[in-house]
């Protein structure tokens, strides 16, 4: 498993949880790394990414509520996500991409669930 993510679960409307996707040393310092959310019915959607320099971008449906930050040393990225909403209910998947030459590569984690009840 190349990148693993964790730190879903239930919590109710206003609440918060933080997410981590640890990947392989090698993935991890290549490229941009990536939160996407799929909900029920629903495409998977963008929802933050940071750059191997830290710099962020954010869905604007989360914008000033989740904060994507990512920890070199550990090869780890997370999203702080607070003053969740029942419209984020959704598996959340962490994605790494990279360019191999001319190549674009993707690696995506397995996914975890979060569920914000009203």
């Amino acid at each position: 498993v190349q990148l693993q993510a964790s730190g879903g679960g239930s919590v109710e409307a206003g609440g918060s949880l933080r997410l981590s996707c640890a990947g392989s040393g090698s993935i991890f310092s290549r490229g941009v790394m990536g939160w996407y959310r799929q909900g029920p019915g629903s495409q998977r959607d963008f929802v933050a990414a940071i750059s191997r320099g830290g710099s962020t971008r954010y869905a604007d449906s989360v914008k000033g509520r989740f904060t994507i930050s990512r920890d070199n040393a550990k090869s780890t990225v997370y999203l702080q996500m607070n003053s969740l909403k029942p419209e984020d209910t959704a598996v959340y998947y962490c994605k790494a991409a990279y360019y191999r030459g001319y190549d674009p590569v993707e690696h995506w984690g397995q996914g975890t669930l979060v569920t914000v009840s009203s």
